[in-house]
């Protein structure tokens, strides 16, 4: 029997939407009874070098616990640099409470220990911090080119860079035609429903924290390499966590103090930041400035194309792989003869980037669909038309992109193919002829975009037990943020053990019930953590045969297992048969176990295409996305309900980044998006229903054939918005818009637009440019 492809609705939402779910700010477990409340004292300015912190008021406020600054975290391993070599102390290094610089407006100076949550804040007003400020380096553009170093040691604001050396302009000079742009993939924040949040508590002997995060395991390894504590002396438990999104990977500065302080302080202590707080410090995502140059023929013909990444890492650089992610994924779906990219990492006065929903592919995409679509229009050619010439054949497979990125499987011509089918293409561009021959002032714009993205690559853990009652339990590495983990592995089990999906248990987040595991992110959850899942189940199976052939006194070989009702019986004489209870209650141990570990030494590329239909009101800028179709390519589809939740999840970020979605900062670094009232969020009356279509194109690289879902609908999404808002005004001059593709911003290139036509006319006809006479 297969589980794929069966609807089976979530079993965790009942659960969720009834009782509700606990997460760490609602735990009420006898260890954090009396817990005292922490409250940060942040930064208000984006740099400055501390002069004085004086805590005295503070500690003398009834109610304060205790007062800790960087002064008290002597002891502790030093903060490792990042990139190259470290001078003393290390270049780039991330302290866990800053004490002699500030370096973004929301960094962690002092932390607060209260008994009562509320009184928290006004203690940490008492905290008095003295700032000598410093200019501010703000985006990564005047991190290039400002004498202003965040790192005086480092000698410049330059962290990291790869490859820009090799870069050869004669493989342009065949071309026809050559387009140039520079094109903003910017900030955005990852707005989790839950914010960061954290619990701790020291006995004496063992330090036990409760955090909300995508790898409980990976908590635990950081927790002990930041404060010198052996990783067996540690536990970490992840209870349900409200949303990840690539943020929570890991254990961060602030939830590192907030253990440190149970273990200092011998007191339990709890930690749950406020919305404001998580829009200023927790990690955001994107924020690259890529120069695209493309060059090809007239027919249709992409002969060479460059990618020139500039990687803004924030004030600390805390991951080196996005833009080596983005260079790698720098080609997409297309089959082009000479493939250049590389990057600079520039550290700048704003918050740390990091991981965000695609994490580098979402960015080498926007910039090689808006680069097709820019050769295209130079070309005059239907951007439709220059994909289907240019993409990867399906014969091709597997294929080794001009970067090194091994593709293990596609029909990227197809799917691109059945997506125009679907939205009835030639039809959408006969309407919006018709609107432009009239003068509409609502104009329609259609997007397309063709992508491929890297998932998984690694190794998970799983265990797999049936006990006596002939119930099932999982535990995982993988660790569920709102994916469903529950039901798709509780579908695996019963797949190959024929335990109804109510009668088996899922456990995760744990480090004590599972010390080696790797956790989610990389859209890696199911080819991986399922693979293992798979594996453990069918090794159960295995024991449970044995066990099952001594019951009927038969050879291994005459025994089967009746998947749809539970049973093992001779083969051929089904009343014959016995129950998972009888044969687990053969073994004399009480149950039969089963662990696992899969590994891949390649990830994966799931593929797919995205078309994008808006509406432009010239007059106003305004954007309405009237349709938004997708054809998505992860293998095999293991519960459409579940990839189908994760392609919206997708689409809906996607949307969002193209139209509302913006971190922004002022000339001193002050951030301008501290609440929900001036970040552009998405809601669901911005969006339209999603029409969506899925292939089932396999991989090889895992026994499921699956590859991964999580992040397609963000990669796909935004380029095919973007290219329809310019799509949509392009009759009127304009060639490019960046995002986030305000009203403001629309309007204001319709303008400009108008402006430079105006202008050539005008010098046409003999008059000056200027209008003079």
């Amino acid at each position: 029997m297969s589980a794929f492809g069966t609807r089976v609705n979530r079993v965790e939402d009942r659960r969720l939407l009834t009782s509700g779910g606990v997460y760490v700010d609602d735990l009420r477990v006898p260890a954090l009874r009396g817990a005292a409340y922490v409250t940060f004292v942040r930064s208000p300015v984006a740099h400055a070098v501390i002069t004085r912190i004086d805590t005295s008021r503070a500690r003398a406020r009834p109610g304060v616990v205790a007062v800790y600054t960087a002064a008290d975290l002597t002891g502790l391993p030093a903060p490792q640099p990042f990139g190259r070599p470290a001078h003393s102390g290390g270049f780039f290094a991330e302290p866990l409470l800053a004490g002699e610089k500030v370096r973004f407006v929301g960094e962690p100076v002092a932390v607060v220990l209260t008994d009562a949550r509320y009184d928290g804040q006004d203690a940490a007003e008492l905290v008095d911090v003295e700032y000598r400020r410093l200019p501010a380096v703000v985006g990564p553009a005047q991190a290039l080119r400002d004498g202003t170093l965040l790192f005086e040691e480092a000698g410049s604001n330059l962290a990291d860079q790869r490859d820009r050396d090799t870069y050869d302009d004669t493989v342009f000079d065949g071309a026809d035609v050559v387009v140039e742009r520079e094109i903003v993939n910017h900030r955005v924040a990852c707005v989790p429903m839950e914010g960061r949040a954290t619990a701790a508590v020291f006995d004496g002997t063992r330090l036990t924290v409760w955090h909300s995060s995508q790898n409980a395991q990976r908590c635990r390894s950081t927790l002990a390499e930041s404060l010198g504590i052996p990783a067996e002396a540690i536990r970490v438990i992840v209870p349900d966590v409200g949303g990840g999104f690539g943020a929570k990977i890991g254990i961060d500065r602030d939830a590192i103090v907030v253990a440190w302080a149970a273990w200092r302080s011998g007191t339990a202590v709890r930690w749950a930041e406020s919305r404001a707080e998580n829009l200023v410090a927790m990690t955001q995502g994107r924020a690259q400035l890529n120069r695209v140059r493309i060059g090809g023929r007239r027919d249709g013909t992409i002969t060479a194309y460059r990618l020139d990444v500039v990687q803004d890492a924030g004030a600390y650089p805390r991951t080196s792989t996005l833009a080596p992610v983005t260079c790698t994924m720098a080609p997409g779906v297309y089959d082009i003869p000479q493939v250049q990219s590389g990057y600079r990492v520039v550290v700048t006065n704003g918050t740390p980037v990091n991981k965000y929903r695609g994490a580098g592919r979402p960015e080498a995409t926007a910039a090689i669909e808006r680069a097709v679509d820019l050769f295209a229009a130079e070309i005059g050619m239907d951007p439709a038309e220059v994909r289907r010439r240019n993409v990867i054949a399906a014969d091709a497979f597997p294929f080794r992109t001009g970067t090194g990125a091994l593709y293990d499987s596609g029909e990227y011509g197809a799917a691109l193919d059945r997506l125009l089918g679907a939205a009835a293409y030639p039809r959408l561009r006969a309407e919006q002829a018709a609107r432009r021959d009239k003068g509409c002032v609502n104009a329609l714009g259609i997007g397309i975009s063709v992508y491929v993205e890297m998932t998984g690559g690694g190794g998970e853990t799983a265990r797999v037990t049936v006990d006596g009652r002939g119930h099932a339990r999982v535990l995982t590495g993988s660790s569920t943020q709102g994916q469903g983990h529950r039901t798709a592995w509780s579908m695996l089990v019963e797949a190959e053990l024929g335990i109804p999906v109510d009668r088996i248990t899922v456990v995760h987040g744990d480090t004590d019930l599972i010390p080696k595991a790797v956790g989610t992110y990389s859209s890696r959850s199911l080819q991986l953590g399922g693979s293992a899942v798979h594996q453990a189940a069918a090794d159960v199976r295995n024991q449970a045969r044995r066990h099952a052939a001594g019951l009927l006194a038969v050879r291994e070989s005459d025994v089967t297992l009746d998947v749809a009702s539970g049973t093992w019986h001779v083969a051929g004489d089904p009343g014959r048969s016995l129950t998972w209870e009888q044969v687990v209650g053969h073994t004399g141990a009480g149950s039969i176990r089963a662990d696992a570990e899969f590994a891949s030494d390649r990830p994966t590329f799931p593929f797919g295409a995205h078309l994008s239909v808006v509406e432009v009101d010239t007059e106003t800028g305004m954007v309405t996305v009237l349709r938004h179709m997708t054809v998505d390519d992860a293998g095999p589809v293991l519960n459409p309900v579940l990839a189908e939740g994760q392609r919206h999840g997708g689409i809906a970020q996607g949307i969002a980044q193209v139209l509302f979605e913006e971190v922004r900062y002022d000339a001193d670094g002050n951030p301008l998006h501290a609440t929900l009232a001036d970040y552009g969020a998405v809601a669901a009356a911005d969006l339209p229903d999603f029409e969506l279509e899925a292939g089932e194109t396999p991989t090889d690289v895992n026994p499921l054939g699956v590859k991964g879902i999580g992040e397609a609908g963000t990669i796909g999404s935004i380029p095919a918005v973007q290219n329809a808002v310019i799509d949509a005004v392009a009759h009127l001059g304009v060639r490019h818009i960046d995002m986030p593709m305000t009203p403001d911003r629309v309007w204001a290139a319709i303008g400009e637009a108008g402006a430079e036509r105006r202008s050539r006319r005008r010098t046409a006809n003999g008059s000056p440019a200027d209008g003079s006479v």
